[in-house]
């Protein structure tokens, strides 16, 4: 898919562009949101902006795309962006904002590489650029179609029907559709974009697993608090949920989205095995109560990580559910261990003694060092890397073939 002259240019220039990409995309995003400031109300998280997440998982993408076309020129890897194409969709971005990338971004280019770009440089990389944004605007579109919806016209409002405090710093809300119709459809392991207004007026978003069974009419989402450290704000997002939104109100959601699901035909008999640590948990929650809802006979091996059992969200609905499956076991880990969790171990995740089921599907979530270390060890155990999918909270920093 990529022509022979432009694979030729983009492989010669593709070191100087890749250890370009982070001052690149620092340009490219204060450009684009000082001419473009209505691209931060509602589309745009703040705190990845300040962190530097954004743009850093926008040049990894750039990077592992262009990398993918030079190994196989005549092929477009679309398989790279599902994940990316499921965020997008949760946002409600459009068709005509990849032209608006594409203007602030080759100027941060030639700005940054000078007189390097020359036109036939430039050229190349254009061609890049738009087959990956038309992979994306087909997979987006695609994703709307199965859903039902309109492009960018993805939001609803959901009234919570109960709230829970379900640690000192997690709370969960349990919602249902606001104007009476049927809840959209969801996939064990999805999440939500939740939308609300910050007290500046402008919009923000962030995205929550759908932690209880997606079967029903009801759906819920548990937030954990996000505290500030030295070197990122506190998510404003999660601060005021935590601190205004009570039974009653209403919240605006997207329609579910995410790769990451329990239900894929290809894992539909084999084991199941979910490894998780801290609020990495609410996925997982979610693919347990599903299996219990449909009685699904699949072995499944449940592998948690925290701080302490009182730390846990969702610990003891975690335990109700493992109980109620017909083959199913549940290892926890805990740094401060105590009576509530007597069988519990002591410590960080160490797979060392738990024994593995054959062929398994494995679902990981949680931060990042911990799905880094926990891929690690279940490699080493013998389970192939193609049989671990795993989920991030925020823009994904763990690009393929950089998290082996």
């Amino acid at each position: 898919m990529l022509s022979a002259e432009s694979a030729a240019l983009v492989r010669a220039t593709l070191p100087a562009v890749a250890g370009a990409l982070d001052e690149i995309t620092a340009r490219f995003y204060g450009a684009m949101f000082r001419d473009r400031p209505e691209l931060l109300d509602g589309l745009f998280n703040r705190a990845n902006q300040a962190s530097g997440a954004q743009r850093r998982a926008l040049a990894g993408s750039i990077a592992a795309f262009a990398s993918a076309l030079l190994r196989n020129p005549d092929t477009r890897p679309d398989t790279l962006l599902s994940r990316i194409a499921h965020k997008h969709t949760s946002v409600g971005v459009t068709d005509d904002q990849y032209t608006i990338v594409h203007k602030y971004l080759f100027g941060a280019i030639a700005e940054v590489l000078g007189d390097a770009v020359t036109p036939e440089v430039a050229a190349a990389w254009d061609e890049v650029y738009w087959l990956m944004a038309g992979a994306l605007i087909g997979q987006e579109a695609r994703l709307c179609q199965e859903a039902g919806l309109r492009p960018g016209r993805v939001w609803r409002r959901w009234t919570v029907v109960e709230r829970r405090t379900e640690t000192p710093d997690v709370v969960s809300f349990l919602l249902r559709p606001a104007d009476g119709e049927a809840a959209p459809r969801a996939r064990a392991g999805q999440y939500v974009s939740v939308r609300v207004r910050m007290p500046d007026g402008v919009h923000q978003l962030r995205q929550y697993s759908l932690s209880s069974t997606p079967d029903g009419e009801l759906r819920r989402i548990t937030v954990k608090r996000v505290a500030r450290r030295s070197d990122v704000p506190d998510d404003e997002v999660s601060d005021l949920l935590h601190a205004q939104v009570r039974e009653g109100d209403e919240l605006t959601l997207s329609a579910p989205a995410g790769d990451v699901v329990l239900d894929d035909p290809a894992d539909a008999t084999h084991p199941v095995v979910l490894v998780s640590a801290g609020i990495g948990c609410t996925p997982m929650t979610g693919m347990l109560a599903h299996l219990v809802a449909t009685g699904s006979p699949r072995p499944v091996l449940v592998l948690h990580a925290d701080r302490s059992p009182a730390d846990h969200a969702l610990r003891i609905e975690t335990r109700d559910l493992v109980d109620r499956l017909p083959d199913a076991r549940a290892v926890f880990w805990y740094e401060r261990p105590g009576p509530a969790e007597p069988d519990a171990r002591q410590g960080l995740m160490d797979l060392g003694g738990v024994r593995l089921p054959d062929d398994a599907a494995v679902f990981l979530c949680g931060p990042l060092p911990f799905m880094r270390a926990a891929r690690e060890q279940l490699m080493r155990a013998g389970v192939p890397a193609r049989r671990i999918r795993y989920e991030v909270f925020g823009p994904d920093l763990w690009q393929p073939g950089t998290a082996a």
